[in-house]
Protein backbone atom coordinates (compact mmCIF):
# COMPACT_ATOMS: atom_id res chain seq x y z
CA UNK A 1 0.00 0.00 0.00
CA UNK A 2 1.13 3.71 -1.19
CA UNK A 3 1.54 5.37 1.81
CA UNK A 4 2.95 8.75 0.08
CA UNK A 5 3.15 9.71 -3.68
CA UNK A 6 4.96 12.52 -4.75
CA UNK A 7 4.58 14.66 -8.17
CA UNK A 8 7.76 15.78 -9.17
CA UNK A 9 8.97 17.74 -12.24
CA UNK A 10 12.25 18.18 -12.14
CA UNK A 11 15.74 16.98 -10.01
CA UNK A 12 16.02 19.86 -7.53
CA UNK A 13 12.24 18.39 -6.20
CA UNK A 14 13.27 14.50 -6.93
CA UNK A 15 15.91 15.47 -4.51
CA UNK A 16 14.36 17.15 -1.48
CA UNK A 17 11.81 14.64 -1.48
CA UNK A 18 14.68 12.28 -1.18
CA UNK A 19 16.11 14.54 1.06
CA UNK A 20 13.51 14.69 3.80
CA UNK A 21 12.79 10.86 3.45
CA UNK A 22 16.28 9.87 3.81
CA UNK A 23 16.60 11.67 6.74
CA UNK A 24 13.59 10.39 8.21
CA UNK A 25 15.47 7.04 8.06
CA UNK A 26 14.05 5.49 4.92
CA UNK A 27 15.89 3.62 1.97
CA UNK A 28 15.21 2.74 -1.49
CA UNK A 29 13.42 -0.68 -2.18
CA UNK A 30 17.50 -2.27 -2.29
CA UNK A 31 18.32 -0.42 0.85
CA UNK A 32 20.20 1.99 -0.68
CA UNK A 33 20.38 6.06 0.20
CA UNK A 34 22.09 7.26 -3.01
CA UNK A 35 21.22 9.64 -5.51
CA UNK A 36 22.28 7.43 -8.14
CA UNK A 37 18.52 7.61 -9.41
CA UNK A 38 18.62 10.24 -10.87
CA UNK A 39 19.14 8.52 -14.69
CA UNK A 40 15.90 7.07 -14.17
CA UNK A 41 14.27 10.88 -14.00
CA UNK A 42 11.87 11.44 -16.81
CA UNK A 43 13.49 14.54 -18.41
CA UNK A 44 11.63 13.98 -21.81
CA UNK A 45 8.49 14.62 -19.86
CA UNK A 46 9.62 16.25 -17.02
CA UNK A 47 7.06 14.32 -14.64
CA UNK A 48 8.16 11.40 -12.21
CA UNK A 49 6.31 10.21 -8.95
CA UNK A 50 8.29 8.86 -6.10
CA UNK A 51 6.71 6.76 -3.38
CA UNK A 52 7.27 6.11 0.11
CA UNK A 53 5.53 2.20 0.40
CA UNK A 54 5.79 0.07 3.82
CA UNK A 55 8.66 2.35 4.56
CA UNK A 56 10.64 2.05 0.91
CA UNK A 57 11.26 3.95 -1.44
CA UNK A 58 10.11 3.45 -5.12
CA UNK A 59 9.72 5.38 -8.32
CA UNK A 60 7.57 5.45 -11.59
CA UNK A 61 7.09 7.00 -14.65
CA UNK A 62 3.79 6.74 -14.97
CA UNK A 63 1.06 8.29 -12.32
CA UNK A 64 -0.26 5.53 -9.82
CA UNK A 65 -3.20 6.54 -7.80
CA UNK A 66 -3.42 9.98 -6.40
CA UNK A 67 -0.18 11.71 -6.24
CA UNK A 68 0.16 14.96 -4.38
CA UNK A 69 2.33 17.89 -5.60
CA UNK A 70 5.80 18.77 -4.45
CA UNK A 71 4.81 22.29 -3.13
CA UNK A 72 2.20 20.44 -0.70
CA UNK A 73 4.68 17.77 0.40
CA UNK A 74 7.39 20.03 1.26
CA UNK A 75 4.25 22.41 3.10
CA UNK A 76 3.16 19.28 4.76
CA UNK A 77 7.14 18.44 5.95
CA UNK A 78 7.16 22.38 7.90
CA UNK A 79 3.57 21.29 9.41
CA UNK A 80 5.46 18.56 10.85
CA UNK A 81 8.53 19.79 11.72
CA UNK A 82 7.34 22.61 14.46
CA UNK A 83 10.63 22.82 15.61
CA UNK A 84 12.58 23.95 12.10
CA UNK A 85 15.38 26.70 12.84
CA UNK A 86 14.09 30.03 11.59
CA UNK A 87 16.58 32.80 10.81
CA UNK A 88 15.69 36.35 10.50
CA UNK A 89 17.26 38.51 7.87
CA UNK A 90 16.59 42.19 5.91
CA UNK A 91 14.12 42.73 3.36
CA UNK A 92 16.59 42.77 0.83
CA UNK A 93 18.61 39.67 1.37
CA UNK A 94 15.11 36.97 2.12
CA UNK A 95 14.20 38.95 -1.50
CA UNK A 96 17.41 37.75 -2.74
CA UNK A 97 17.57 34.19 -1.21
CA UNK A 98 13.73 34.16 -3.18
CA UNK A 99 15.57 34.83 -5.92
CA UNK A 100 18.61 32.24 -5.91
CA UNK A 101 15.81 29.53 -4.63
CA UNK A 102 13.38 30.50 -7.73
CA UNK A 103 16.33 29.84 -10.12
CA UNK A 104 14.61 30.71 -12.83
CA UNK A 105 16.32 30.00 -16.59
CA UNK A 106 18.83 27.70 -14.84
CA UNK A 107 19.32 25.00 -12.38
CA UNK A 108 19.27 25.10 -8.50
CA UNK A 109 22.96 25.08 -8.23
CA UNK A 110 23.81 27.06 -11.23
CA UNK A 111 22.23 29.72 -9.27
CA UNK A 112 23.81 29.31 -6.41
CA UNK A 113 27.56 29.00 -7.94
CA UNK A 114 26.68 32.07 -9.40
CA UNK A 115 25.40 33.90 -6.00
CA UNK A 116 27.77 32.05 -4.21
CA UNK A 117 29.91 35.64 -3.50
CA UNK A 118 26.42 36.78 -2.00
CA UNK A 119 25.68 33.89 -0.21
CA UNK A 120 29.20 33.79 1.33
CA UNK A 121 28.36 37.36 3.00
CA UNK A 122 25.31 36.36 4.57
CA UNK A 123 26.75 36.30 8.34
CA UNK A 124 24.22 33.07 9.15
CA UNK A 125 26.65 30.37 7.65
CA UNK A 126 26.43 28.82 4.35
CA UNK A 127 25.27 25.31 5.59
CA UNK A 128 21.63 26.67 6.91
CA UNK A 129 21.42 28.61 3.76
CA UNK A 130 22.12 25.98 1.34
CA UNK A 131 19.46 23.33 2.89
CA UNK A 132 17.08 26.70 2.62
CA UNK A 133 17.57 26.61 -0.65
CA UNK A 134 17.10 22.81 -1.38
CA UNK A 135 13.80 23.40 0.21
CA UNK A 136 14.89 21.52 3.97
CA UNK A 137 11.77 22.03 5.97
CA UNK A 138 13.70 22.40 9.03
CA UNK A 139 15.10 25.69 7.88
CA UNK A 140 13.22 28.69 7.47
CA UNK A 141 13.63 32.54 6.88
CA UNK A 142 11.44 35.73 7.49
CA UNK A 143 11.81 39.06 7.32
CA UNK A 144 12.95 40.82 10.34
CA UNK A 145 10.43 43.17 11.61
CA UNK A 146 11.16 46.63 10.12
CA UNK A 147 11.74 48.76 13.38
CA UNK A 148 11.97 53.06 13.65
CA UNK A 149 13.30 55.70 15.48
CA UNK A 150 12.91 59.23 15.95
CA UNK A 151 15.25 61.99 15.91
CA UNK A 152 15.64 65.96 15.09
CA UNK A 153 18.35 67.79 13.80
CA UNK A 154 19.66 70.68 16.82
CA UNK A 155 20.91 74.03 16.04
CA UNK A 156 24.14 72.88 15.58
CA UNK A 157 23.00 70.84 13.11
CA UNK A 158 23.27 67.70 14.94
CA UNK A 159 21.19 64.57 14.77
CA UNK A 160 19.63 64.30 17.99
CA UNK A 161 17.84 60.98 18.87
CA UNK A 162 14.74 60.07 21.25
CA UNK A 163 15.25 57.86 23.71
CA UNK A 164 13.60 57.08 27.31
CA UNK A 165 15.90 58.02 30.32
CA UNK A 166 16.77 54.90 32.21
CA UNK A 167 16.91 56.72 35.43
CA UNK A 168 13.58 58.80 35.30
CA UNK A 169 11.69 56.39 32.80
CA UNK A 170 10.44 60.02 30.75
CA UNK A 171 11.69 60.72 27.39
CA UNK A 172 14.65 62.44 26.48
CA UNK A 173 17.38 62.71 23.71
CA UNK A 174 20.62 61.77 22.86
CA UNK A 175 23.32 62.09 20.10
CA UNK A 176 23.97 58.63 20.43
CA UNK A 177 22.15 56.26 17.51
CA UNK A 178 22.82 53.04 19.79
CA UNK A 179 20.62 54.88 22.59
CA UNK A 180 17.79 55.25 20.85
CA UNK A 181 14.57 54.48 21.71
CA UNK A 182 13.97 51.53 19.08
CA UNK A 183 10.43 50.26 18.22
CA UNK A 184 7.28 48.95 15.75
CA UNK A 185 5.78 52.21 13.52
CA UNK A 186 2.63 51.25 15.62
CA UNK A 187 4.80 52.26 18.71
CA UNK A 188 6.71 54.67 17.72
CA UNK A 189 3.69 57.00 16.43
CA UNK A 190 2.75 56.80 20.35
CA UNK A 191 5.94 59.31 21.15
CA UNK A 192 6.30 61.26 18.20
CA UNK A 193 5.63 64.96 18.39
CA UNK A 194 5.78 67.75 15.37
CA UNK A 195 9.42 67.80 16.64
CA UNK A 196 10.77 64.70 15.74
CA UNK A 197 11.03 62.71 12.54
CA UNK A 198 10.81 59.52 12.05
CA UNK A 199 13.37 56.51 10.14
CA UNK A 200 13.97 53.40 9.73
CA UNK A 201 16.30 51.40 11.53
CA UNK A 202 18.80 49.47 8.90
CA UNK A 203 19.07 46.12 9.86
CA UNK A 204 22.30 45.47 11.73
CA UNK A 205 22.61 49.49 12.70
Amino acid sequence: MTETLVHVTNLEQWKSVLDVWFKKGYKWSNGDTGYNYFEDFDEDSGHSYLALERDAIFYSRHKMGSPIEYSEFMAQQKEDNKMATVYEVSQSVFDELQRIKSHEGTSLIGAIVANAKFIKSIEIGNKAILRYLADDPAIEFKVKEQLYRLYLVDVLGQRNYFTISNATALPDRTVVKEKAFVETLEEIKKWQTPAWEIEKVQHGK
